[in-house]
């Protein structure tokens, strides 16, 4: 009897070359439209990358509404082997004049913004874009943080004094409240030039203590005109 093709188990993730092969050349296409309709191309670094904060970037560089900007600014993020095709890497295959350096600066964790707004714009845009950020675990302590029995007095009881214990907190429940142990009124949870672990990480972020910055770097920039600048 024939095998029904009902049973035939149809993996979810399958895609076909072809249409991987045509999502490629789109987004190839989709940065090169965008060096052609702007006037300056910026190659940009980061570093813990968070969306929430880097959404601010994309407003900032959002048309204002009744904008006469011709076309919107482009931020493209991530395929950099992609962005390279795109920009080319060679000067036989460079998509125009000194691109190839742009393109050579590619690598890591960086993105690619085409705008034309001026230079000068974008360049104290960045210079002065910083955000406040939680550490992750590896993070390099700048200071020393202390806990106080006021800073854990603003926490639940039943909640926080097992967790706060397993992130290294000599703590105890006194009269309903968490306290440290021995009398102590306040306790260092890390010093300045401490890497940071996952634990004192999640502890600094549940008193709100952010030891980290979210910025942006320029990297170069590239003009339509076919000049390039190293901004490092």
């Amino acid at each position: 009897m024939p095998r029904s093709k009902r049973s035939r188990p149809v993996p979810l993730t399958k895609t076909s070359k072809r249409a991987t092969r045509d999502h490629k050349a789109a987004y190839v296409q989709e940065v090169r439209e965008a060096v052609d309709n702007h006037d300056h191309v910026f190659l940009f670094s980061f570093e813990n990358m968070r969306s929430n904060k880097f959404k601010d970037i994309r407003l900032h560089f959002r048309p204002k509404p009744g904008s006469m900007e011709d076309a919107p600014t482009r931020i493209f993020l991530g395929k950099n082997k992609l962005l390279q095709v795109a920009l080319g890497r060679m000067p036989e295959d460079e998509y125009a004049d000194n691109l190839r350096h742009v393109s050579q600066k590619i690598s890591e964790s960086v993105g690619l913004l085409c705008t034309s707004k001026s230079k000068d714009e974008v360049i104290e845009y960045f210079e002065n874009f910083c955000e406040p950020d939680f550490a992750r675990a590896g993070f390099v302590s700048p200071r020393d943080v202390f806990i106080t029995n006021e800073m854990l007095a603003n926490h639940p009881v039943s909640m926080m004094e097992q967790q706060f214990r397993k992130q290294g907190l000599p703590v105890k429940i006194d009269n309903g409240k968490i306290v440290l142990l021995d009398d102590k009124q306040e306790h260092r949870l890390c010093k300045q030039g401490e890497t940071l672990s996952p634990e004192k990480c999640k502890a600094l972020s549940h008193f709100g203590i952010k030891l980290s910055e979210f910025r942006v770097k320029l990297v170069c920039h590239w003009s339509k005109d076919g000049e390039y600048t190293d901004l490092e």
